[in-house]
């Protein structure tokens, strides 16, 4: 039975670099982020059709973008330009975009790498799309737990 109250969640997580793009979906329930592909970059035009594939294919709603702070919280150069291409990402998907602090989630995904017994050096596009997956979980973790405070 389906609960009428129930509001799917329908995000896509980005961890963007100058090289690629990692991506991240999850369930309708917002509970899980899993880690869908990775995008090589090539042209603004390229990655805005290799995103809005999975868009329109997962009925996406809102991009969560991380957003590189400096470890002194401020935003540098990679923050702002992360920041430039999602307000034209934001623009040509007529999609909102929320940000996620993503400090360390790079680290983190390498830390799973290695948990799994494979060469972080040998597997970028693999960390890129756990790195979106850490950013979309806590976006997703911090949603569930605003509405539930809500609710107390």
């Amino acid at each position: 039975m389906v609960n009428p109250s129930f509001d799917r969640i329908s995000a896509l997580g980005l961890d963007i670099g100058s090289k690629r793009i990692g991506v991240a979906g999850c369930d309708g329930t917002g509970l899980i982020a899993t880690g869908l592909t990775t995008i090589e970059r090539q042209s603004f035009e390229h990655d805005v059709a290799q995103i809005r594939d999975l868009v329109d294919e997962r009925q996406v709603r809102i991009l969560v973008v991380g957003l590189p702070y400096t470890m002194s919280g401020t935003l540098g150069f990679q923050a702002k330009q992360v920041q430039k291409f999602t307000r034209r990402l934001s623009h040509a998907l007529q999609l909102p975009i929320e940000y996620v602090d993503e400090r360390l989630t790079s680290f983190q995904a390498e830390q799973l790498l290695h948990a799994e017994r494979l060469a972080p050096s040998r597997h970028k596009a693999l960390i890129d799309r756990k790195a979106a997956a850490i950013i979309l979980q806590q976006w997703l973790d911090e949603k569930r737990n605003a509405r539930s405070q809500i609710k107390s």
